[in-house]
């Protein structure tokens, strides 16, 4: 890596950075992949995070996003191609997504991310982590993991299981899509600025504007939230401390809003709804972003010995059928002993990106 005319050469042109004035701009370049993060494109940002922040002319550091959002995840179906025949290698992947989102909470610097589009999964780890989180109108926010047989990661179980009044236990086992509001409401975003003054944010970074006083400037009113008006029944049920229990408060729910999380969560993976709801307590009592880290890691050795994340990735990408066949197919079979016993014996990554894992369920 050099730096010519301002410019970071990379080795590809997946992630674009560059030197402005002010401001150190790192841009996902992905667009035909709604920028989804290969394991290039995450040691290329690691890289660049560490030549930006270190360079002393650069006050702010933004990450934005080419085409229809921020970033829509991790690859997830090479992710699911190698952990059939190499699931070492797709859990080094995510150890070096994971240390990247620890590098970003830890900047020096200011780190904005514009969440303009689609920003989830991985989007969210380069996202919410930072100083400076900002939506659009055009924002469309989720952690949907458990759609495919997985579960929120990227450190997400950290915010989601801090946020208020149980909105991010919401978003995480439902793995709905949200809007703008909905991610302010829950602790996730801190303003939003309509996607035309982008250009504005950035040039007014360069020229060495402080963040805080750039934003308050430009940021709009985001707008009612639906999580908001019905975060006292969300906070009421998703405390429940059981997967069963929740169900059993939503099926009799007289909102339509719960029947309606009742039908949602009644049609993903029951062992993906187990992780889940263990990593978000466990996160809530948590001290720090890398404990919360650990345990996803360890959860990602879980799901990558079980069937439920093949099938849901095939269902949802591969075949596109919609119609995955879960293994347990019932809460009631759900080995929650075995997933407890994973999970809480970890505390701590590997210590190096490209060391081969030995974590398992025993």
């Amino acid at each position: 890596m050099s730096m010519i005319d301002g410019i970071i050469e990379t080795s590809g042109e997946l992630v674009l950075s560059k030197v402005d004035g002010a401001l150190g701009h790192i841009h996902l370049n992905r667009p035909q992949a709604l920028n989804s993060l290969n394991q290039e494109m995450v040691r290329q940002i690691a890289e660049d995070v560490d030549a930006l922040e270190s360079n002393p002319s650069v006050k702010t550091l933004a990450i934005t996003g080419e085409g229809r959002g921020l970033c829509a995840g991790g690859d997830i179906k090479w992710v699911w191609k190698t952990g059939q025949t190499d699931p070492e290698a797709a859990l080094e992947f995510w150890a070096e997504e994971y240390r990247l989102n620890a590098r970003i909470a830890s900047t020096r610097k200011p780190w904005l991310a514009v969440m303009d589009g689609i920003c989830m999964g991985g989007g969210a780890g380069l996202s919410v982590h930072g100083s400076h989180r900002v939506v659009t109108e055009r924002t469309q926010f989720a952690m949907p993991e458990t759609g495919i047989g997985f579960f929120p990661d990227v450190g997400m179980t950290w915010e989601l299981g801090r946020a208020r009044k149980h909105l991010g236990f919401w978003i995480g086992l439902t793995g709905s899509t949200i809007t703008a509001a909905d991610t302010i409401a829950a602790g996730l975003a801190d303003v939003m600025v309509p996607s035309e003054s982008i250009p504005e944010l950035l040039d007014e970074l360069a020229a060495g504007r402080k963040v805080d006083d750039i934003l308050a400037t430009l940021r709009v009113d985001p707008g009612p939230s639906r999580l908001e008006e019905h975060s006292d029944l969300i906070d009421e049920v998703f405390s429940a401390g059981t997967v069963e229990k929740i169900l059993a408060a939503l099926e009799t729910s007289p909102s339509g809003f719960g029947r309606e999380t009742f039908d949602r969560l009644s049609r993903l993976s029951p062992t993906s709804l187990v992780i889940t709801l263990e990593l978000l307590e466990a996160a809530a009592a948590s001290k720090s972003l890398e404990e919360c880290l650990a345990r996803e890691y360890a959860g990602c050795s879980i799901i990558l010995r079980r069937r439920d994340f093949y099938e849901g990735v095939r269902a949802a990408v591969i075949d596109k059928d919609r119609n995955p066949s879960w293994s347990p197919k019932r809460l009631i079979d759900v080995d929650k002993a075995a997933i407890q016993k994973v999970i809480r014996s970890h505390s701590m990554l590997p210590p190096q990106a490209n060391s081969r894992s030995t974590v398992g369920v025993q």
